[in-house]
């Protein structure tokens, strides 16, 4: 497994213009934002978007020696290790609410195609709530939770 310190993600502009994203798992620009799954919308409450937290952008090389193989030559998977955030919906605010889930929870953490990341994100902390460990020590060095707040809000 091979671990990256950036990923970019190309996109068009609202003006046909070529435009990037640089993601960094280090850094306040680790936000990512997917399309939401079309099973979704026959929910009651449907949101359009997935948001993500990115804790780590790596690729393997691997060999499949499975029925159907067809050479030895590996194949290269990129995947991004990322922390869900849940919308909040109970808010009638203009911008988009979000929070982390428990980290015990068993959809609080993920792995995705970077192919399926539309963009980067920008998210707002929600200054007035604070932050969730007042001492800056959270539960997991490898979730970064020590620094986080307790809710964002989806710039636009």
């Amino acid at each position: 497994m091979y671990s990256h310190k950036l990923a970019r993600f190309y996109y068009t502009t609202y003006d046909i213009r070529c435009s990037e994203d640089i993601i960094n798992p280090c850094t306040s620009h680790c936000y990512v934002m997917l399309l939401a799954p079309r099973a979704a919308e026959v929910a009651t409450s449907f949101h359009p978007f997935l948001y993500a937290c990115v804790l780590g952008i790596s690729h393997v090389n691997v060999i499949y020696n499975g029925p159907g193989m067809i050479s030895y030559e590996p194949m290269r998977f990129d995947f991004l290790w990322v922390r869900w955030f849940d919308t909040n919906q109970s808010s009638n605010l203009l911008l988009d609410r979000l929070i982390f889930p428990p980290m015990a929870s068993k959809d609080a953490f993920g792995f995705i195609d970077p192919t399926h990341v539309l963009w980067g994100c920008h998210l707002l902390p929600a200054f007035s709530e604070g932050r969730h460990h007042l001492d800056g020590i959270g539960l997991s060095r490898s979730a970064r939770d020590g620094q986080e707040w307790k809710a964002y809000f989806v710039n636009r």
